[in-house]
């Protein structure tokens, strides 16, 4: 009873007499690194939906690439922030705070907000962000968590076993999901599928769970869907709307490798490079990305990763004063920075 009224008591928006206003409705895209959120924002932002969207993207990685796998943003009527810096539940919540608020004060109205999150973000602070600061709490709704899961890799990082005291980002990720995309479901047989989907639920009970293909889904089942329950939250965490209220620790032993190097990239080192990376170093890269210059190729070649799986294929087209810079990023375990750098350039062309 005490935590309904605090809460009604928190969320109560204060309006002029007389004054009218719909909520800008926002979405938070979650799910472990390599779940496919970018592929799903890339389906958003190039879908015919009509509507004005703005995107917060956050990246976790010294080297950012997200820009470069989001495709067409600069051709739509969506526009795209980034955040860099940090990992958005944690060290740039204020940036956080700072672009939404910035957003939210425009006079020309937008339709939805979408907030990417890093892999290894824990939603929790996130949706805290829309209680705790009046201004977003007056201009904007949490529409809903929506967390991507890869069906073929989540029970390994569901089962994962963290450092004391570190949090597992990825049950993190579906406690707090209002709905999960089950992803990827082409790489599973239906029974291995059938036990990803009793571990999610025997993890949270009360969630849609919607399989999907390389993240495609009806947009009206993700967009505007008012299916975030503050209480439910509450009912798990009593402390979720102080400040406080979740604690939330990375787990160390994941660290980001960036790696970028101007020049032309000899195909053939180039293939025997990253599939001797991947055979002995899989199990332990949870997520890489990329974009390369390769010799003889005039688009950039676009590659995305997780674990020993591959795909890319060539993109945009350099511009004629565009210095081809090769970009990549590998997030994971055990990584040697010296000896990625390393192998990575005897890749390169010699000037």
């Amino acid at each position: 009873r005490s935590s309904t009224i605090s809460i009604q008591r928190r969320v109560r928006v204060k309006m002029a007499e007389g004054e009218v206003k719909e909520k800008i409705p926002v979405t938070v895209l979650t799910g472990f690194l390599g779940a496919g959120k970018t592929t799903l924002l890339n389906y958003i932002l190039t879908s015919n939906h009509g509507m004005k969207v703005a995107v917060i993207e956050n990246e976790f990685g010294e080297v950012g690439i997200d820009d470069a796998l989001v495709k067409q943003k600069f051709d739509t009527d969506e526009e795209i922030f980034e955040m860099n810096n940090g990992c958005i539940c944690c060290t740039v919540r204020g940036d956080l705070i700072r672009i939404l608020n910035k957003i939210l004060k425009r006079k020309t109205r937008l339709d939805a907000v979408l907030i990417e999150t890093t892999g290894m973000a824990d939603p929790a602070p996130v949706a805290q962000t829309f209680f705790m600061d009046e201004g977003i709490q007056s201009r904007a709704r949490l529409d809903a968590i929506i967390t991507l899961v890869d069906a073929k890799h989540v029970i390994q990082h569901l089962d994962e076993v963290k450092a004391e005291g570190a949090e597992n980002e990825c049950v993190e990720q579906v406690v707090f999901a209002d709905k999960i995309l089950l992803n990827k479901v082409d790489l599973v047989s239906p029974d291995y599928l059938s036990e990803v989907e009793r571990r999610l639920r025997a993890i949270n009970q009360r969630c849609e769970i919607i399989r999907c293909e390389k993240a495609v889904v009806p947009l009206d089942k993700v967009l505007g869907v008012r299916a975030f329950d503050l209480q439910r939250i509450v009912d798990m965490e009593p402390d979720f709307l102080e400040e406080s209220g979740h604690s939330h620790t990375h787990d160390s032993s994941i660290t980001s490798v960036g790696i970028q190097k101007e020049g032309m990239l000899d195909l053939g080192k180039l293939n025997r490079w990253m599939s001797t990376l991947l055979k002995e170093k899989g199990v332990d890269i949870y997520r890489s990305k990329g974009v390369l210059s390769i010799e003889g190729m005039k688009e950039k070649f676009v590659f995305q990763g997780v674990h020993m799986t591959f795909n890319g294929e060539p993109q945009s087209l350099w511009g004629p004063d565009e210095k081809r810079v090769n970009k990549m990023v590998f997030i994971g375990k055990n990584l040697d920075r010296k000896e990625l750098c390393d192998s990575f350039d005897e890749c390169i062309i010699p000037a």
